[in-house]
């Protein structure tokens, strides 16, 4: 545990608009994303990304702001209110763009739980998915989630057994230091079991962008140090940055230069917030702790996932 930050609003949406309604509650759900909302899968779901790729995993099942850059904004006459650029979860406290690939964000207080690893995959003793890998409602207590047994749509199992297409990054084949998890073999083993499973077998069996690889290897290993917490509060693993698209200007004109510019060195700064994948279920409220905890080193930056 590093720092502690702040929930200050939810925001959920199940169709495809810029902004997000604020809530009083949204619901994690484990390797899914925000219950009801229209970017919970498996694989990716914004529009732009669907349209690339359909079969690339969902790096972006959770996406957060830092409550900051909204009053950053402001100072320059842009009025942007908690949602306004669609996150679901905006936070106070916490410098989000700063933190290293794989960082475990958990809400609520030590001591509190969510819905376990177990329930999330529809194991006997647990609740259910609350949306298959497509998006779509998941079959119900006591049957299996099909993201992690093949039989939802696109192809999955070819992803957890091992076939899918060539190109991926070493570190997804289990060539890396350390000994990569069974989820992304599809050889059993604790991994196999989590609900993100899912979203590793995706980025298997996808051809994956050197930054994608990174943060999937994050994933991974984020998954296997949440297994071995015990920690049950929801939490997610913040995987990458968003990329800032020329819809901020549609929202607020001239608002998109506040967001995405460049550094002295001329690189390429990201503002519009993080995205993350869901490692534990469960319900998050305005005004709940945000504790973080950041991964062993060496560390590795945000990337554009």
């Amino acid at each position: 545990m590093n720092a502690e930050g702040t929930v200050t609003a939810v925001s959920r949406n199940d169709a495809y608009t810029f902004t997000k309604p604020n809530r009083d509650e949204i619901v994690l759900v484990a390797g899914i994303g925000v219950e009801g909302d229209t970017h919970a899968g498996v694989r990716v779901r914004h529009r732009s990304r669907v349209a690339e790729d359909p079969r690339q995993p969902n790096l972006r099942q959770v996406h957060l702001i830092h409550a900051e850059l909204f009053d950053e904004v402001a100072g320059k006459g842009y009025d942007v209110p908690p949602g306004g650029l669609g996150e679901n979860v905006t936070t106070s406290g916490i410098d989000l763009l700063a933190l290293p690939r794989g960082t475990i964000l958990r809400f609520g207080r030590p001591g509190g739980s969510g819905v376990s690893p177990a329930a999330a995959a529809g194991q006997p003793g647990g609740g259910s998915v609350s949306q298959r890998a497509d998006g779509q409602p998941a079959q119900r207590p006591g049957s299996e989630s099909a993201a992690l047994h093949g039989t939802g749509p696109g192809g999955e199992s070819a992803a957890l057994h091992g076939t899918g297409p060539g190109g991926e990054s070493a570190a997804l084949h289990g060539t890396g230091p350390g000994g990569e998890s069974a989820a992304l073999h599809g050889t059993g083993g604790e991994n196999a079991a989590h609900p993100v499973a899912g979203v590793l077998a995706a980025a298997r069996a996808a051809d994956l962008d050197e930054a994608t690889a990174r943060a999937a290897e994050a994933v991974e290993a984020a998954v296997q140090r949440d297994t071995a917490s015990g920690d049950g509060r929801p939490a997610i693993v913040v995987a990458g940055l968003r990329n800032p698209c020329a819809q901020i200007n549609g929202f607020r004109s001239g608002l998109l230069k506040e967001v995405l510019g460049r550094d002295e060195d001329g690189n390429l700064v990201r503002k519009a917030g993080v995205m993350a994948v869901v490692l534990r279920g469960g319900p998050i409220r305005p005004g709940d702790p945000v504790t973080v905890e950041v991964p062993p080193g060496p560390h590795g930056p945000l990337e554009r996932v």
